[in-house]
């Protein structure tokens, strides 16, 4: 297939501009490994041009009402629907996943722009009633001002997309740093953005090692704040690093979602339920479910439909018909990938379905759907974020027990609960440690709603009002009237 067609890779204060460094890198498919393109490959010094012009544009942006910034970020969200077929090929040929959830990814990240072009018309302040007679005490909001995202590359226009259109419609500038892997998709989004008259300096797209971007925005005082989705190790230093001066942070990290399938919902349907959160966009998913506690009395059947539910898997190259799973996104995620089905095999579990390489596939990164049981907790995918499809399942009995093994974990991102049973489904809600709990539904994530974790998965959230919160600072004014 064709590669797509670039207007260019790095968009900076409006233009489409060639790195200074003159490097390249290649952009591969994970589905053939073969490259797809080349994409200019940034220093710092392009990354600073890029805070320059985020830097440069933020007044007159700040300057505008709400409502003449909600013009052009609803004309992004029309015109990602109107191109959702070219941005969502980008998408599958760089990350793998099915064309037809490359599409409903490109959808979503419409309704972001929509959204927020709407929610910004609804930045309230406050007048709050004085206890003196002359006073007069009110608080408002503003944009923070020169804002950082980074973003990785298993969803790498949905997470962009959730910061660009919050923090645009709260009136701040940015820089964009996709993963190196997947740029493809957001460099899409940048000719919509373009196109549709963001202001040159209001969005700008680098892509560059992260080492020399990332120091870049440390360094600047006008880089206000730094967002981030990723991996718990890399947000911790974003931690440590951003302390220095002081900027804000919202950093959604890592994550190992429990599952409880409670008797009362069924065998068959909890299966289907963690098949669908387990095996999405081949188990890359920050809010996947990644260890599954089944009720005894259903345990033996909820086994044996979740083999089934594996096995209808069709896996392939995304762009071909009536493939529903793809291969995992990188060679090393591929070596993880089985290097956690052997350290289980090796500990004892017992491979249900699955559990290596799938037959006649010479090239690309496709690991087959796994189940297994016979689960201990010394087992690196019990203790660390898996991010593949491995579906690991263990026994309960009661819902107490089902809790402690469910809040073992530094981790505190997403939980899964399958019950048809209205107290055990509230109960656990309130108990479970999780920023998000979904109850019955294996994809939570919306724009309507607060996205984020608890514990070491995070801080911060994206979506919802919350979501345009974080790129506001509230200021206070106590006025003393004239007698």
């Amino acid at each position: 297939m064709a590669p797509p067609q670039l207007r260019g890779s790095l968009f900076i204060d409006g233009k489409w501009s060639p790195t200074g460094s003159g490097r390249t890198i290649d952009v591969i498919n994970p589905a053939t490994e073969e490259a797809i393109c080349q994409v200019d490959y940034c220093d710092r010094s392009d990354t600073q041009r890029a805070i320059d012009a985020a830097a440069g544009a933020a007044a007159a942006w700040r300057a505008l009402t709400p409502y003449e910034r909600e013009i052009p970020l609803r004309k992004v969200g029309r015109l990602i629907r109107q191109r959702v077929d070219e941005v969502a090929t980008a998408l599958t040929l760089e990350q793998g996943k099915p064309l037809a959830e490359a599409r409903l990814e490109v959808l979503a990240n419409a309704t972001f722009f929509e959204w927020y072009a709407e929610e910004g018309t609804r930045v309230y302040g406050e007048i709050v009633p004085s206890h003196f007679s002359n006073k007069r005490l009110f608080h408002f909001h503003q944009p923070i001002g020169v804002c950082a995202m980074i973003s990785p590359w298993n969803f790498p226009l949905f997470l962009q997309g959730r910061k660009i259109a919050p923090a645009l419609a709260a009136g701040c500038t940015c820089i964009c740093r996709p993963s190196t892997q997947t740029p493809l998709s957001l460099i899409k989004l940048f000719e919509i953005i373009e196109d549709a008259g963001i202001p040159a300096g209001v969005a700008n797209l680098v892509i560059g090692p992260a080492g020399e971007c990332m120091e870049a925005f440390y360094s600047d005082v006008r880089v206000r704040q730094i967002s981030f989705s990723g991996s718990t190790e890399i947000g911790k230093e974003i931690m440590r690093r951003s302390a220095e001066h002081v900027k804000k942070i919202g950093i959604e990290l890592g994550g190992h979602a429990p599952f409880l399938a409670f008797a009362d919902y069924g065998a068959q349907a909890a299966a289907k339920l963690a098949a669908l959160s387990k095996f999405r966009n081949c188990g890359q998913s920050c809010i996947s479910a990644s260890r599954f506690y089944v009720q005894e009395e259903i345990y033996d059947e909820f086994c044996a439909q979740a083999v089934a539910e594996a096995e209808a898997i069709v896996i392939g190259n995304g762009m071909d018909d009536g493939v529903t799973m793809g291969p995992v996104a990188e060679p090393n995620h591929l070596e993880k990938t089985l290097r956690l089905i052997e350290d289980a095999r090796g500990k004892g579990a017992e491979i249900l379905s699955g559990g290596g390489r799938p037959e006649g596939f010479d090239k690309g990164y496709f690991v087959q759907p796994t189940v297994m049981t016979n689960i201990t907790n010394d087992m690196e995918l019990m203790q660390e974020e898996p991010f593949c499809p491995i579906m690991p399942i263990i026994p309960f009995k009661t819902y107490d027990e089902a809790m402690a093994l469910a809040n073992d974990s530094e981790y505190a991102l997403a939980g899964y609960i399958a019950t048809r049973n209205i107290t055990t489904a509230l109960r656990a809600s309130e108990e479970m440690d999780a920023g998000i709990i979904s109850v019955g539904d294996f994809s939570p994530a919306t724009v309507l709603s607060p996205f984020g974790g608890l514990k070491q998965s995070g801080i911060g959230r994206e979506g919802g009002r919350e979501g345009i919160l974080e790129y506001l600072e509230a200021k206070y004014v106590s006025l003393v009237l004239d007698e």
